[in-house]
């Protein structure tokens, strides 16, 4: 494209740059994972390809074996992938279905344990007591600081795992079904307080769950596997303003929606 001047001069226009591209703050590039060997190998997931951006919240679905948390496995660095390349950019957290506490320790030593085993950083008691009670505001769990997990209810725990995620300075939270044995008016609670702090911290959140109005309500995108062996096999984008409820006509209408992507996928298997 050109424009011309007053003494009749074509000269080239400008071209407005395009914009960039977004950073991808996990990328998983033909991932294969597959558990034994020969005629006996198990193979979780077929060449995956999934990017998440920085600061996205995105919530994988799909039927149970099909290598979702094989998938957060690999992102975490707990294994290797047997082909293909997975990349997260800075630090990652791995949230388990269970909140897997140190039932001698107290809420705060749990997550002062944490901040010990940091990476590159040597805090003091009294550092690692400050931040510890900093989080421990953070998920309203304060007062429960010199409690054993026993005393706690299991919502409550989760909270203390999430405060413990947290003090790994985490850019990359990974949950694995982290809510997925709550009563559904703790687990609403939670929903509320998760995209509370995601909002707030401005981390990203891979979130695995077989809960598809969950994953309607919380995620900016949600990611649908392939029956084992696991591949995208289709994606949803959730434009539906922010906060949520998970019993709104909105949610629920996309939440049918991926379901019955969900069936039809889980047919074309069976």
């Amino acid at each position: 494209m050109s424009v011309r001047t007053q003494a009749g001069t074509a000269v080239p226009s400008a071209v407005p740059a395009a914009p960039p591209e977004p950073v991808a703050a996990v990328s998983v590039r033909d991932v294969s994972k597959a558990f034994g060997h020969g005629s006996n190998a198990v193979v979780a997931l077929d060449r995956l390809r999934l990017d998440v951006r920085s600061g996205e919240f995105v919530c994988v679905i799909g039927a149970s074996g099909c290598g979702k948390s094989t998938l957060l496995n690999l992102v975490a660095g707990l294994d290797q992938p047997s082909a293909g390349t997975v990349t997260a950019d800075g630090r990652a957290a791995l949230m388990f279905q269970e909140a897997a506490l140190f039932p001698w320790l107290t809420v705060a030593g749990n997550i002062e344990l944490a901040l010990r085993l940091l990476p590159g950083q040597r805090l003091n008691r009294r550092e690692r007591r400050d931040r510890a009670e900093a989080l421990l505001h953070t998920v309203r769990l304060e007062e429960f600081a010199d409690r054993r997990p026993h005393e706690l209810s299991g919502g409550m725990r989760q909270r203390v795992a999430l405060a413990r995620a947290f003090a790994q300075d985490a850019d990359v939270l990974l949950m694995d079904e982290p809510f997925g044995a709550l009563d559904a008016m703790t687990r609403d609670v939670l929903h509320d307080e998760l995209e509370s702090l995601w909002a707030d911290r401005s981390f990203t959140v891979l979130f695995v769950t077989h809960n598809v109005r969950e994953a309607a309500r919380l995620a900016d995108r949600v990611v649908l596997l392939s029956s084992r062996p696991g591949r995208v096999v289709d994606e949803f984008d959730v434009d539906i303003e922010r906060p949520r409820r998970i019993d709104s006509p909105e949610v629920s209408g996309l939440a049918a929606q991926i379901t019955d992507r969900l069936r039809e996928e889980v047919r074309r298997h069976a």
